[in-house]
């Protein structure tokens, strides 16, 4: 007997993608043919993001391309586009399971056999709020570095953020549960591991913060490279900087969001700093950690962010030691307390600011690469790319070395010896992969 094939493609953050790769692995252990997205297929499950309106529009449009792609898939959406608004998604004619974050890892509970719906079925209840968890399954990924989802949910309510409302509260998993995917996935041949979650700073487990999470996993034998995904400013655990600073496992790298550098803005944002706080843990950071790596979120547009405001925000940026920027202009959400707010920075004013903080992170990006110009790195390569192998360092900088040999998944040291168009040129020093 032939088996059903399943297809799977994930929109939006680390969480996602990790929340998809045990998905994945729930349904070949059902006994399906995993198959690429947009290869022929019985199921599509589409894991959506919300965090902004372009994400939610990226989203229908993405089911709109496997109806067409597809007719006769059963056609499934999860995640928290679906969790935010399934009356959008009930319109789009082929829908037939819309699944809110709560179910959507027993999604092989809702159908036996995938046979289209004449109406979409809709399950979807509150998000969890509280309570530790497990997760029985261990991500299937076909990238050299592999996610592990280790908390969901947040309280913090920042005025500008759905994912409370889609996500609920902050809960965090089991350490011995995790523990036990990450050695299964080191014993698949994954090198790298990082850590994600929606607020993964805020990790409590039966006494256990990130910090016991990191020194936990770092004793997994083969376990070559750990790294931390977007942490909150105020939630970083005492010694875990210092633990940065000295171990051999966790990269010196650290994406931590400031959205905005001006008081008020923050203020209104319902964010719990202020630009010198975090202009002080990032300086002590950067002091501490040699070559750390430090990235940043930066939001533009927020209501009221005036030219002063802004002038704020990319003094501050241009002054920190920061390797990049990530700049999202701001998006109003449903279910947020911004989206009441007046003060509406006009769109071509968001997309000129936006632009300038790009060309900075861009100019900061460069400066930081040239630092490590004549040094070696090691790096774990991925993918080939224009002829190069390309993978990333310890602290993150993307390193492309020509060479004959497939090296996908080998960790070698790279002379670094230019840097051209946003990366790292250099020359193995190791060509036995």
């Amino acid at each position: 007997m032939t088996p059903l094939r399943a297809s799977f493609y994930t929109l939006g953050c680390r969480l996602n993608q990790a929340e998809t790769a045990t998905l994945s692995a729930t349904f070949a252990a059902r006994g399906y043919q995993i198959v690429d997205f947009g290869d022929d297929t019985d199921v599509c499950v589409i894991n959506t993001c919300a965090v902004t309106e372009s994400a939610a529009a990226q989203c229908r449009q993405v089911v709109r391309a496997v109806l067409r792609r597809s007719p006769q898939a059963y056609v499934v959406v999860t995640g928290c586009y679906a969790q935010a608004d399934a009356e959008a998604l009930r319109r789009i004619p082929g829908v037939d399971l819309i699944v809110g974050n709560a179910d959507k890892l027993r999604l092989l509970e809702l159908f036996d056999v995938p046979r289209k719906e004449e109406t979409p079925r809709v399950v979807r209840r509150k998000p969890v709020e509280r309570g530790d968890f497990t997760l029985d399954a261990v991500g299937r990924y076909s990238e050299t570095r592999a996610n592990l989802k280790i908390q969901d949910g947040c309280n913090f309510a920042c005025a500008f953020c759905i994912i409370p409302f889609t996500r609920g509260g902050p809960r965090s998993r089991r350490l011995d549960d995790l523990v036990r995917e990450a050695e299964a996935l080191v014993a698949r041949g994954h090198r790298e591991i990082v850590l994600t979650g929606v607020n993964i700073g805020t990790y409590c487990s039966d006494g256990h913060d990130l910090l016991a999470v990191v020194q936990a996993l770092e004793a997994i034998a083969g376990l070559e490279r750990l790294r931390i995904s977007s942490i909150e400013p105020t939630t970083l655990p005492e010694g875990l900087v210092e633990w940065m600073a000295t171990s051999r496992k966790l990269c010196p790298h650290l994406h931590i969001p400031l959205q905005s550098g001006d008081d008020e803005v923050l203020r209104r944002m319902r964010r719990r700093y202020t630009r010198a706080d975090f202009a002080a843990l990032v300086e002590r950071i950067a002091a501490c950690v040699p070559d750390v790596c430090l990235g940043t979120d930066a939001m533009v547009g927020f209501p009221g962010e005036d030219e002063r405001a802004f002038a704020n925000t990319r003094a501050l940026l241009a002054d920190l030691p920061l390797a990049y920027i990530h700049v999202f202009p701001y998006s109003e959400r449903p279910h947020t307390a911004a989206q009441h707010y007046p003060d509406k920075v006009p769109p071509p004013v968001v997309q000129a600011r936006s632009r300038l903080l790009r060309e900075l992170s861009a100019r900061k990006k460069a400066a930081f690469y040239r630092r490590f110009v004549g040094r070696t790195l090691r790096v774990l390569f991925e993918r080939c790319e224009d002829g190069l192998y390309t993978g990333f360092s310890d602290n993150y900088v993307k390193v492309g070395v020509e060479s004959a040999q497939a090296l996908a998944n080998a960790l070698l040291p790279v002379r670094v010896e230019a840097v051209e168009h946003g990366l790292a040129r250099g020359t193995l020093l190791d060509h036995d992969p």
